[in-house]
Order: C-alpha cells, then structure tokens, then sequence
C-alpha cells in the first residue's frame, strides 16, 4: 500500500471506539458486537465499496439500527394468527408490561411479608383456577411437548398389588407363596389410538416423545375409526394410562368415528387408569368462533384426570405447556422429578399471568376481527398503492381449528414483491399463493397500515423518501376521514 493509497485514510479501531456514538452502542449491544460492526465498514472500505470517509457514518448508523438481539421484528400480513416461524403468538400490551416489570429482581419464590421462599408460579396457578373453575389444580411448564412427556411419565396406573409377582412352589413345609418378578418399566404402556398419533412440526413426533418414557405404545383401532371396544379389548397388566390426543393439525373426515373423552372415563375407572387428554392449542371454554375446536372446560366436565393445552396459541400468550385438573393427578405430575427440569422462567409466569387476567390480546382480536373494518382498510390500502382487493380466508395457524377459514380479504400483489417486502425495513412477510404476493391486514395493528403502504410503494415504484411520505399522509388521510 502507498503513501497515496486512499486506504491509509481509513480510521482506526481505536478511533472509532471514542466516538459518542459507539461508545454509546458499546453499552446497549456490547464491545465484541461494536467492533465486529466496525471491522465490517473497514473491509467494506479496504474493497471499494465505500470510501474511507464513510466508514464511520456507515458505523454509526449501522449501530443505532441494531438491535441487541439478532431477532428482527416483523409485520404478519400472511393472515395466519398463530404463525409458527414468527414466533407464534404476539404479546398484549399487559403481558409485554409484565415481562418488563419481571426483567428486574421479583418476588417469584418469596413471601415478601415474611421474607421465606415460596412456591414459584403462585400467582398464575390462582389466575388459572379462576378462569377454569372445572379444574382444582394446575402446574405450567415450558411448553406443550414438555406438558405431554410429563403427564405419561407420572401418571401411571399402579398394579403393584395385580402384578409384579408369581406364585412359589408348592413345598410340604406350606402353600404357595408370592415370589417378585423382575420387571421393567418399559412394559408398561399408553393406550392411544392410532387416529391420534400425530407429528407436527419439523418432523416432530408424539410417538417419538412419549416412547422416550420408557413406555410402549398401544395403538389402537385405525386411522379413521376407533370404538370404546378397542381400548377395553387393550387393556391389560401391563397398561399405564389412557391418552387421547386432539389431531389440532390435521382432520380426517369422511367415514369416522371416535371416542368421547366421557366415554373414556367409564372405561378409566372400571380399570384404575388415568385419562390424560391432550388439546395442544385447546380453548379455556366454546368459542363460537371455532365451534368444532375442543375446550378445557368441557374435557375436564367430561372426566379427564388432567388436560394438556399451550400456552402461545390459541390463548394467545407466552410459550408454555399447562396442565389441568383433578389435584392428586397434577400434584403428581408437579412434583415428579422431571418437573424440575421442565420449570418455566419469571418471564413466562409474569407474560402468562397478564394473558390470563386481561381479556384482549392479538390472538383474541384477530380472530374476532371485525370483518366490515378489515374491508375498508384493506381497500384504502389498495387505493393508495395501485393494487387490487381479492377475497382470502386467513387461518389459525399453530396446529389449531385445521381446515377452518377465516373469511377475509387482501391485497393482490406481483410475486417478485414478497421478497422484498420480507428485507424491507420494516420487515413483512406476506403470503405466496398461486404467483402471487397476498397482504392480509388481519394480524398487522391498524396503527401499522402506513408503514405497509409505504413499503409497498418503495417496493413497485422505487419511491424516494419524499414520496413514501406523500403515501404515509395519504393513507393517514384516508383513515382519518372514514372515522370522522
């Protein structure tokens, strides 16, 4: 390198640290990420893809526009509520609070009046109760997975005095005698129908987590058909439980038949068996929404010992698994030593809590939306932007009411412009159907229909500042006089 190569002018590390701006970065996202960003803006210099004297306005602005996560937020236009690659459900404004409030020092095992430990999760378990009254106890874990392996692990019927033993030899000093058997616990086994074995995402399979136990899988009946007689004719010594699942993202119809979790019950009792059901994204109670999706209240009036629902789907909170019912049941699960490992953080409890005890969240709200407003935005978007208004029915998403449309509308875009909408800034990822780029207002807050049409606009004319914000007023206009 010369004397006169523009590359000897670019600025140094140690230079680039002392600026206000990137010290200031320093604090927010750390010194290894600062300086990661600045070898970034040399070696963009050091190759001609910026001058020398613009590696420090690419620095700064690289770093005020740097989150300290790697996540990127991101608009949800595709119309799916609970969308599972974006993380599923959004937090309400109540259960964001409280993840704020908890982030600090909290009393999550205290009694602040006393100044002993408590119990963790006190406070979302008493909020549950309230909203299911059909159940006497509960226990939350991380997720549904998690609800499910430890439900079938400590929930297993005990026959100890029924098995486990043989009769001795008769001898002529007296009569026979019970002699112990050695016995393995992966004899024991979950009696499930075969309807119900289902995988989810990722290639992720129920069987594949519950025969981790140590258990075996009896299958029963078919894929389309069970009855009350297959599981009566399965059980055996060596039952554990009774499982039903709830197929929450699939539907076989046609010529079916299945069991009733009050049916199951009956059968339960006759042979000592806990009854497990598992809903995954299940209702707290009917909603009229989804007439056909099962409800925790309902499965627990009809006899289920416990209940396994998610916590980010159709409730519409934080990732968790939950588990209600009866409370010799959940006592088990809660203190069975893989509960331990299975624990929810301070934030979860504290997201979980502010879901349950306030009644509007975005899940609620997009899938009770009200379909005479999504229209009018829809089409003042449309208006703004050039495009065309096409009839789409959005979707639960999240392995839940599968099938069930949701009748909406959207705005009909060129493929190509999903792509660039997803990179944009702000980040919107659309729905892709039949060569073409879908965008559902149903899950975007209204406050956000600005920032699409401006990216929209960037995305087919090219549009300079000055005209995204001629759309932005534009839009802003039209809103405001459709409420005058």
């Amino acid at each position: 390198m010369t004397e006169s190569d523009p590359r000897r002018s670019i600025p140094r590390t140690d230079y680039l640290l002392t600026l206000p701006e990137v010290v200031a970065a320093a604090q927010r996202l750390g010194q290894a990420t600062v300086k990661a960003v600045i070898a970034e803006a040399q070696s963009a210099a050091r190759d001609g893809r910026i001058t020398p004297a613009e590696v420090a306005p690419t620095v700064i602005d690289r770093l005020g526009s740097r989150s300290a996560s790697s996540l990127t937020p991101v608009l949800n236009a595709t119309g799916i509520i609970v969308h599972t690659n974006l993380g599923r459900a959004p937090l309400s404004e109540a259960a964001q609070q409280a993840v704020a409030d908890a982030a600090g020092y909290v009393d999550v095992e205290m009694d602040l009046a006393t100044g002993k430990r408590s119990k963790r999760g006190t406070g979302v378990k008493q909020a549950l109760l309230r909203t299911c009254p059909a159940a006497e106890d509960a226990v939350i874990v991380n997720n549904g997975a998690a609800a499910l392996l430890l439900a079938v692990t400590a929930l297993r019927a005990d026959h100890s005095s029924a098995r486990g033993h043989r009769a001795g030899p008769s001898t002529a000093q007296g009569p026979q005698v019970d002699v112990p058997v050695a016995r393995s616990v992966d004899a024991e086994e979950i009696i499930v129908s075969r309807g119900e074995l289902i995988e989810i995402g990722a290639g992720f399979r129920l069987t594949d987590l519950m025969t981790t136990t140590g258990a075996r899988l009896h299958e029963v009946g078919t894929t389309n058909r069970t009855h009350l007689t297959d599981y009566a004719n399965a059980i055996g010594p060596e039952s554990a439980n009774l499982l039903k699942v709830h197929t929450s993202n699939f539907r076989v119809e046609g010529f079916t038949s299945s069991v009733e979790v009050s049916e199951l019950r009956g059968l339960a009792d006759e042979h000592n068996l806990p009854l497990i059901v598992d809903l995954g994204s299940g209702l707290f109670t009917h909603d009229d929404a989804l007439p056909d999706e099962p409800d925790v209240d309902a499965a627990l009036r009809a006899g289920a010992d416990v209940v396994i629902v998610s916590g980010d789907k159709l409730l519409g909170g934080p990732q968790a698994g939950l588990v209600l019912g009866r409370t010799e049941a959940v006592q088990r699960i809660a203190t069975h030593p893989l509960a331990r490992a299975m624990r929810t953080d301070k934030l979860t409890l504290a997201a979980l809590e502010a879901t349950i005890t306030h009644t509007g969240n975005p899940v609620h709200d997009a899938l009770h939306i009200d379909l005479d407003e999504l229209r009018r935005r829809t089409e003042t978007l449309a208006e703004v932007v050039g495009a065309t208004v096409v009839a789409h029915d959005g979707r639960v998403g999240g392995g839940g009411a599968p099938g069930v449309p949701l009748p909406g509308w959207a705005i009909e875009l060129p493929e190509d412009c999903a792509a660039a909408l997803r990179t944009d800034d702000p980040a919107i990822v659309t729905r892709v159907h039949q060569g073409r780029c879908l965008v559902d207002l149903r899950c975007v807050p209204a406050g956000d229909d600005e920032r699409i049409a401006a990216a929209i606009t960037r995305v087919l004319t090219g549009g300079d500042d000055v005209h995204v914000d001629t759309v932005t007023h534009t839009v802003g206009s039209n809103l405001l006089g459709d409420h005058d």
